[in-house]
């Protein structure tokens, strides 16, 4: 079997990523030994009852135990959280709904740990920030738990391939929490793709066009600051995936086609010191701290197949948030944010509104036809956040392969460490692993699903 040790990148990231690494890691080469297997398309036992634990309660980690606690046939056994009292907090918001009292872990770094090892639990859902998502969903999946982690699931090729190994040799699933997948209109795209509506696919766009300045600089923001100190120490593309899973599911990546270099540049940092200078003051230390992280990456990936696409990334310029969603073809194409589509014969224009209303009531998704209403009114980004949990409890009480698998997240999240090296060496080709080793020239494209 191919390993990560086939595909080395030299060093690993620099910074708050190499922290991560050296410290709480667990290498593959501690896994038992044994025959791994493909997990392309995993069936595992169906979980009439799926019993959570929910760590990382900052930011997103309080919507997923809101979202999670109101779902059948799912309980929240154990909440927790580096600041204890976030943890605590959680416990007594379930209590009062009425829902079983979950055991509280925290104070620690590795407090996870205790919450980990519970026999009872069977599925792990992280919500941390970004460099505990590979260790912690590494121990969960040796512990035997499936794991699910917030976005992205690694930050290098090494730990990629950490994941995709652990995965394979547990037999247990991962998946990481990509709620963009979810979105009406992304889901809208899917269908016109699967419909054959745009005919044969070309290319695509996405992006992560978000200022985060404010909340990078808060000091209540981020805990700890961490995403700005990954501004401070890394460059190209940290944040790829939520333009381009979508992307990547529309064009059958790794089933049926798969990606095969990318190259990368970013421009450089003007946005975070201008803040900084303005914000805090000339003096302050955020004001003289130099930032790698360009203002704008745009990553160009080569699919086998043919295919195109484009990813770009801004959390630093005074812009509208957009996620860009643009898919392309033979017969027309689908461009978001505002949402529009031109068709063949007339794909010179736009569809009118009209137009655009009956082609969204005929390709409108089933899952956002039976759900997206009731989605809406639980909330979470428009009830996209709802629907991906919906979709991946019912995924697991059943035994059914999930809608995104390890080697999504691996060949995702690679992008992080390898839109770096070609930054740094002025846009150089870099190849993209093949983590299905082999498996993705058979394997089904993800369905038309429902619940």
């Amino acid at each position: 079997m191919n390993s990560r040790r086939d595909f080395l990148f030299g060093s690993a990231c620099v910074g708050l990523g190499a922290a991560a690494l050296a410290t709480q890691t667990t290498a593959c080469s501690t896994l038992s030994t044994g025959t791994s297997k493909s997990v392309m398309g995993l069936k595992t036992k169906a979980l009439p009852v799926i019993k959570v634990g929910v760590v990382g309660l900052g930011n997103r980690g309080p919507g997923a135990v809101d979202r999670l606690s109101i779902i059948e046939g799912v309980e929240i056994v154990a909440v927790c959280d580096l600041l204890k009292d976030r943890a605590e907090s959680q416990k007594a918001k379930l209590v009062k709904a009425g829902k079983r009292e979950p055991k509280v872990f925290g104070g620690t770094q590795e407090s996870w740990k205790a919450m980990v090892d519970m026999n009872e639990i069977n599925l792990i859902y992280n919500c941390t920030p970004w460099h505990w998502h590979t260790p912690i969903s590494v121990y969960a999946m040796k512990a035997g738990k499936h794991a699910v982690s917030e976005i992205p699931a690694a930050l290098t090729v090494d730990q990629c391939w950490e994941l995709v190994e652990t995965s394979e040799k547990t037999q247990q699933h991962y998946m990481m929490l990509e709620n963009c997948c979810y979105g009406e209109n992304e889901m809208l795209a899917f269908m016109l793709c699967r419909q054959n509506v745009l005919g044969t696919l070309v290319h695509g766009e996405g992006a992560y066009i978000h200022d985060l300045r404010s909340l990078k600089f808060s000091k209540s923001g981020y805990q700890g600051m961490w995403r700005l100190e990954y501004s401070k120490n890394h460059t190209g593309c940290p944040y790829p995936m939520h333009g381009l899973g979508p992307i990547a599911q529309y064009m059958n990546i790794n089933r049926g086609d798969k990606f095969e270099f990318l190259t990368s540049i970013s421009s450089n940092q003007f946005g975070m010191s201008e803040y900084a200078l303005e914000k805090i003051g000339k003096d302050s230390p955020e004001a003289q701290q130099p930032y790698k992280l360009g203002d704008m990456s745009t990553t160009i990936i080569k699919t086998l197949k043919g295919r195109t696409i484009m990813v770009q990334h801004d959390t630093t310029s005074p812009r509208p948030y957009s996620r860009i969603n643009t898919i392309s073809g033979t017969k027309g194409i689908l461009a978001d944010y505002p949402l529009r589509i031109a068709l063949d014969p007339k794909a010179h224009e736009w569809l009118d509104d009209k137009q655009l209303g009956e082609v969204k009531d005929k390709y409108t998704h089933p899952l956002w036809k039976k759900s997206g209403d009731f989605a809406k009114k639980v909330g979470g980004h428009g009830g996209m956040d709802f629907l991906m949990d919906l979709r991946l409890c019912y995924c697991l009480q059943n035994g059914l392969p999930l809608d995104m698998d390890v080697y999504d997240a691996a060949s995702w999240s690679c992008l992080l460490e390898l839109t770096e090296r070609s930054t740094l060496k002025r846009g150089a080709t870099m190849d993209i692993p093949d983590f299905t080793h082999g498996a993705w020239k058979t394997a089904e494209p993800l369905g038309i699903v429902t619940v």
